[in-house]
């Protein structure tokens, strides 16, 4: 199969300015994860949406294609992810005649994936003969719901050990690391999962999404302790 990276990096961020160019251990944000996908052989083309040019002069000297600037309507602070990703696949299509068998999508807020991360999503995606697939983590079982009238999602009274909760039992939470959809499922349902959906087990630490400057410091602290590389 043809796969194509597509990450999406605006401009524009509220709560953390320039995120997606922040220095993170030295290098820009994006970076990380446009060196995971192009060290990944699997991986055909990896391109970055943007509407800024000075993230595409960045993301090009890391070796991602920016064919064009995102139009300003797909750059809004309420503009949803996939279409961005339609958008970067008409653009292909009508431009050069390129079609990927499937897309995956790195959001570059999640920058700790493991060597070769990428390349076992995909390995998995194939192996379970999979229409999308979807990062996860594992998660503490033990949610509550409502403030101001607490209900417990588990039962209290008999409260399990976390090592004792069987795996058919257990709570995984969507990191938003890696997505993988087949072109035909996202022209089609116009979502990243749709059809058969596979979940991908990644480590708790390879989970964290930088918002924050606090993000940043944590994130900074495991590179250098757990020696992430791409």
């Amino acid at each position: 199969m043809k796969y194509l990276t597509i990450i999406p990096a605006r401009g524009g961020s509220k709560g953390l300015p320039n995120k997606n160019i922040k220095l993170v251990n030295g290098k820009p944000l994006i970076c990380w994860s446009i060196e995971h996908s192009v060290n990944c052989h699997l991986i055909d083309r990896t391109i970055v949406s943007t509407d800024s040019e000075e993230i595409a002069a960045i993301s090009r000297n890391s070796g991602a294609e920016v064919p064009s600037l995102r139009p300003e309507n797909l750059a809004e602070d309420q503009t949803p992810t996939e279409p961005v990703l339609l958008h970067v696949l008409s653009e292909l299509r009508q431009k050069e005649g390129y079609e990927p068998d499937a897309v995956v999508l790195l959001q570059p807020t999640s920058p700790l994936r493991k060597k070769g991360r990428l390349h076992e999503a995909i390995n998995y995606f194939e192996q379970t003969h999979a229409d999308s697939l979807v990062s996860v983590s594992p998660n503490h079982h033990f949610f509550w719901k409502n403030l101001h009238s607490p209900e417990a999602l588990y039962n209290y009274e008999k409260r399990p050990r976390r090592q004792d909760i069987k795996e058919s039992d257990r709570w995984f939470q969507e990191n938003g690391s890696i997505y993988i959809t087949k072109k035909e499922i996202l022209y089609s349902v116009r979502n990243r999962l749709g059809g058969k959906i596979a979940a991908f087990l990644m480590d708790e630490q390879e989970s964290i999404e930088i918002d924050s400057e606090l993000d940043c410091k944590i994130v900074e602290f495991l590179i250098r302790e757990l020696k992430y590389e791409n």
